[in-house]
């Protein structure tokens, strides 16, 4: 039995499937599968039930998965210890929504090819709810999602907040400075789809209102702006971007009551994940985000 054995068991029995633990390993399927089919051969039992569509965990592998875990920190705890070098080396998949893509994501790639010249980034834009998953699933490393994690396998870190706040064009408008249900009926509200963390902010500030209407839902900032400007309906923008706009004239931050609150930001891992990596990013990112970072506004 060995540590690699051990690894390839631990996160083929904790990602999506053999190819995303694979991946993850940078193993070919096949080579994780044979240290899999190794470790059984030297506890003298299968692991994996591979009769039905999907392996699934034996009731030996199920009993075999917290020990694994446990020696698989245990061993990166002794790497860290022992390291000649802090450097970071490797492929990082890691997850953003939009907003971070477009105000200060391009600082922490900067920031970390800088710091870490032998890591190589890969950064994946998604709404909040897909970014979560795919971090359960073992296919990115980390994740900077709106909110904390509900699931007891991940661990959310705040690392800031975003200011949001409603917005519309002037003459769609009609002389209006609030935002009230009667404005919602009568323009439709243009917003990211359910899943983005500003559906949040959304749903807590309609609670309690008799607010019906049409909902315009696209997953693009830049295409809401684009709407909002052309007076297809009411809005929320980030609050710099909204300043921004309302001085060209494009579009004019309307009043509300009460104020909206702000959208907080984690940075979201596997808490099985010990590695030095997680660690390290995590300091990259709280050092580099500001959402109200300079961005193209369409």
């Amino acid at each position: 039995m060995t540590l690699k054995q051990l690894e390839a068991f631990y996160w083929a029995a904790t990602c999506a499937s053999f190819a995303v633990a694979a991946e993850r390993l940078h193993l070919s399927v096949s080579s994780l599968s044979k240290r899999i089919a190794e470790l059984e051969q030297a506890l003298g039992q299968p692991l994996f039930d591979r009769s039905g569509h999907k392996a699934v965990l034996t009731d030996a592998g199920q009993r075999l998965l917290p020990q694994a875990g446990e020696l698989l920190v245990a061993a990166e705890r002794v790497r860290a210890s022992l390291a000649q070098s802090p450097g970071l080396r490797g492929r990082c998949r890691f997850g953003v929504g939009e907003l971070s893509a477009l105000t200060w994501l391009p600082r922490l790639i900067r920031g970390v090819r800088s710091a870490y010249p032998e890591l190589v980034l890969e950064p994946y834009v998604d709404i909040g709810q897909v970014l979560e998953q795919r971090v359960a699933d073992g296919e990115l490393d980390f994740a900077v999602i709106a909110g904390r994690s509900s699931r007891p396998g991940i661990a959310s870190a705040p690392i800031g907040q975003a200011e949001f706040c409603w917005t519309a064009a002037p003459a769609a408008l009609d002389g209006a400075t609030r935002m009230s249900p009667e404005l919602l009926a009568r323009l439709p509200l243009v917003t990211l789809p359910a899943g983005a963390g500003t559906t949040r902010i959304i749903d807590d500030w309609l609670a309690g209102r008799d607010a019906g209407g049409e909902r315009l839902c696209c997953n693009n900032w830049g295409a809401v702006v684009g709407l909002l400007i052309e007076g297809t309906g009411v809005g929320l923008l980030p609050s710099h971007w909204a300043r921004k706009l309302q001085d060209e004239g494009s579009l004019r931050v309307l009043d509300c009551e009460p104020a909206l609150a702000a959208l907080p930001y984690a940075f979201q891992y596997r808490r099985d994940d010990a590695r030095p990596l997680v660690a390290s990013l995590r300091e990259q990112v709280q050092a580099c985000v500001d959402f109200a970072a300079p961005c193209r506004i369409p």
